[in-house]
């Protein structure tokens, strides 16, 4: 046996695993390492490290076998100019080959990676919703660049808490975990019903208002605190008003935005 391919909670234990299954020491190994592994959050998300060990012997014999084929090769050629430039080609097309294959491998990680963390912040959000009592389910819908989670429950109020509190809550943390985790840069949202859709539409409401009382005042209004989420759904709303230029001010969790004259 030449190549074997072990698992454990971390990569050394891995390693460790397959070095011993092969007999050999780690000087004598290459190591390719498949998956990285991860500790989770609350055992929640939690993944074994894998990795592949070969002897380096075995690669060492394919690799002669090669250059024994291409000094074959080059013993055996004419002197052409033709089959010279397909001799000096030849590795710059396989370089090319490889590079390709490459970057589609990375391709296929990241988007195996990206799918893994977000199911494990679905299964994170759906376990913090049950140790609140409230029985629910947790759709993911998922775009170019954002992921929703659509938490299913008869108790959305519970969830959704007090001007939203609960759920923006949740929403952070999914951010945070998501950032974390997965390889693309994604956008948490965590919605419940329409509570999101119906939020956006009163956020309008309240851009319009504040800006026709800044015209009408022509004092500056500082709005209640929000969610950075909320706070970028107002600056594009009044970012296509010519009259008022909107900012934030304060820390987080306390931040907010003021509106004023252009």
């Amino acid at each position: 046996m030449n190549k074997y391919t072990a698992q454990a909670e971390t990569i050394d234990e891995a390693i460790q695993k397959a070095l011993k299954e092969l007999g050999i020491t780690k000087k004598e190994a290459s190591i390719e390492v498949i998956e990285q592994g991860r500790k989770g959050i609350f055992k929640i998300g939690k993944k074994d490290a894998i990795v592949t060990v070969t002897k380096i012997a075995a690669e060492n014999d394919v690799n002669n076998f090669f250059d024994k084929s291409s000094s074959k090769t080059e013993i055996g050629k004419t002197a052409s100019d033709s089959s010279e430039r397909e001799v000096e080609e030849a590795p710059i097309l396989t370089e090319m080959i490889i590079s390709d294959e490459e970057e589609l491998s990375r391709q296929a990680d990241n988007k195996r990676n990206d799918e893994e963390a977000i199911k494990m912040v679905a299964d994170y959000l759906q376990e913090i919703v049950q140790k609140m009592g409230i029985s629910s389910t947790v759709r993911i819908e998922e775009t170019r660049k954002q992921v929703v989670f659509h938490i299913e429950t008869e108790k959305a109020g519970l969830v959704i808490g007090k001007h939203g509190k609960v759920l923006n809550a949740l929403q952070s943390l999914a951010q945070v975990l998501l950032h974390h985790h997965a390889k693309t840069k994604l956008d948490a949202v965590v919605n419940v019903g329409d509570y999101r859709e119906r939020r956006e539409n009163a956020l309008r409401e309240v851009a319009e208002r504040t800006a026709a009382k800044v015209r009408r005042t022509q004092q500056p209004v500082y709005l209640e605190p929000m969610p950075a989420s909320e706070r970028k759904q107002i600056h594009f709303y009044l970012s296509k008003d010519d009259g008022v230029v909107t900012h934030s001010e304060g820390n987080e969790p306390h931040r907010y935005l003021v509106v004023e004259l252009k």
